[in-house]
């Protein structure tokens, strides 16, 4: 009986969480700065998040890595704010704060008890017009960022796949580079093209700010004019975007690397994050590779005992992406198993080989995935962001699980049968070094 009430619990729980509307105000700054407020007195905290639309894909070609330096540039310092002091003022405050970058935009955050909301605007509407571009920075930094790429991409196994599967998938086209960028740019980089590239980014109107948590909207409202209403616009034009191209025919790559196992990845070239059809192709990436009851799972883990691990995701851009699979192999697994099985998935996919039962329970796992994403001000904020950012409607963050219910199997097929192609992807193989004759 309890167990019977638990469960009540929990579905009366789901039930008026996937159906709860976030509620938001959003408005423009007179210099171009979109605000977007979200009010939550769940807990006496506030969560500021500031999406910059630049990344990877509005670098130079030869300017590699350049959005993501500035992200670590934009902790060195500005105006009325000293080096490192920035973390000091947060953690002091009883907060925490970090960012990130991607090929689309870059992005920062803090949360602090409520009380400290006015510390979070004065920070950073001093950084956004006041940083401290200058040499000793940049130098640091840049030694930094490289470090960083040695640590996270270079020395680790496996480490260059998601870089080459970009760079071989979009050569010479938008997104061709990842937001490391390549060492041989980090070591070119020159302090005037940063000083340029933060001059022309680091702008009000090339901005959405976000606050969510515990304030009050009168008093949100006048701080951020207040730290922000006098800041210039930079009314800059954006770099015109290199084409995309699909089905340019299957390419191949075989990396040596310091592994022991070896690996398979597979890139389909997919649409940009705003296409309907980016919907049916996750909730395709889930059917075939998310968690261990997913196809590929079954098939090349459990089944044939060819992979140690297998699964699939979807790096979404916003103006093109890769629907990628892996199969981690045993120790002796020829990689043209792994290649075949993954290709005998797909094709099942293609071939309309998909039951309702695949679709409800990938359906579950995008709401559950929605409804934790909602329970921190800072998950709220973000997706706030990102559905202005990117589809310039904020209110899509109350409609997105009902567009992905209105996705039918036919949608399912059409997007399958448009992408999944053999034509349309990279295959990159990674084999432990011992198996090059060279070595």
């Amino acid at each position: 009986m309890l167990r019977i009430k638990i469960l009540i619990l929990f579905l009366m729980f789901y039930s008026t969480a996937i159906n709860s509307q976030i509620e938001f105000k959003e408005y423009d700054l007179e210099n171009g700065l979109h605000v977007i407020l979200h009010q939550d007195k769940t807990n006496p905290i506030v969560c500021l998040d500031i999406w910059y639309h630049v990344g990877a894909k509005d670098e130079d070609s030869a300017r590699t890595g350049f959005a993501h330096l500035f992200e670590h540039m934009m902790f060195q310092g500005s105006q009325n704010v000293g080096k490192a002091e920035h973390f000091a003022y947060i953690q002091k405050a009883g907060g925490t704060l970090n960012g990130t970058t991607n090929q689309d935009r870059t992005n920062y955050f803090e949360t602090v008890p409520s009380n400290q909301l006015e510390l979070l605007l004065w920070l950073e509407s001093d950084r956004m017009s006041t940083l401290k571009v200058n040499q000793e920075n940049f130098d640091n930094q840049r030694e930094v960022v490289k470090e960083e790429k040695l640590q996270r991409y270079d020395n680790v196994p496996y480490g260059t796949r998601l870089i080459k599967l970009m760079d071989l998938s979009f050569t010479g086209q938008t997104y061709q580079s990842t937001a490391i960028g390549s060492m041989d740019d980090l070591n070119n980089a020159d302090l005037s093209y940063a000083q340029k590239f933060y001059t022309k980014y680091y702008s009000p109107d090339n901005a959405v700010l976000v606050l969510a948590g515990d304030f009050e909207y009168d008093n949100a409202i006048k701080l951020i004019k207040k730290y922000f209403g006098s800041l210039k616009p930079a009314n800059t034009t954006k770099n015109k975007y290199r084409e995309i191209f699909f089905n340019q025919g299957e390419k191949t790559e075989t990396v040596y690397d310091n592994i022991q196992l070896p690996a398979v990845f597979i890139g389909y070239k997919v649409p940009g994050i705003t296409s309907n059809e980016m919907l049916s192709l996750e909730i395709l990436s889930m059917i075939l590779g998310d968690g261990k009851s997913s196809r590929l799972y079954k098939e090349l883990v459990y089944s044939s005992k060819a992979a140690k691990s297998a699964g699939s995701f979807l790096m979404d851009n916003e103006l093109a992406g890769l629907f990628i699979i892996y199969a981690m192999g045993m120790k002796n697994t020829p990689t043209e198993i792994l290649n075949e099985k993954i290709t005998e998935a797909v094709n099942n996919i293609t071939n309309g080989n998909i039951t309702d039962y695949e679709i409800e329970k990938a359906m579950n796992t995008i709401e559950n995935d929605h409804i934790k994403s909602m329970q921190t001000v800072l998950g709220k904020a973000n997706t706030l962001a990102h559905y202005y950012t990117f589809f310039k409607n904020t209110g899509k963050i109350n409609e997105i699980i009902d567009k992905y219910r209105d996705v039918t199997k036919q949608d399912l097929l059409d997007a399958a049968k448009k992408y999944l192609l053999k034509e349309n992807r990279v295959v990159l193989t990674y084999l432990p070094k011992i198996n090059n004759g060279n070595n």
